[in-house]
């Protein structure tokens, strides 16, 4: 059984900042990317960011530059480190994690229960 549990979204002016926190547990062997979506309300679900196991990151063009994207591998633990936050970045927040539970395991994606952003003008 493999969880993600994310944390850190809340309300916040427009132009201030917020931290959003996964972690994984439970039956990991190894995890490969790990990242963030959002889904607004009446919209589908968008790629925020993402990082390799090895750093690497991608943004989504309306993020970049206010937005970063971490990891600590010893904890299983992503961060999305989120400044300058405007009104349309509103959503709810869900975490990604593509990983295997098992050393000859194949490659599942998982997903957080999500976290509400709210970004008032």
């Amino acid at each position: 059984q493999v969880q993600l549990v994310e944390s850190g979204g809340g309300l916040v002016q427009a132009g201030g900042s917020l931290r959003l926190s996964c972690a994984a547990s439970g039956s990991i062997f190894s995890i490969n990317d790990m990242g963030w979506y959002r889904q607004a309300p009446g919209k589908q679900r968008e790629l925020v960011a993402t990082i390799t196991n090895g750093g690497r990151t991608n943004y989504a063009n309306s993020v970049k530059g206010r937005f970063t994207i971490s990891r600590d591998n010893a904890k299983n633990t992503v961060y999305l480190q989120m400044n300058s936050l405007k009104p349309e970045d509103t959503a709810v927040y869900y975490c990604n994690a593509d990983l295997r539970t098992a050393r000859w395991g194949g490659l599942y994606d998982y997903w957080g229960q999500g976290t509400q952003v709210t970004v008032s003008s």
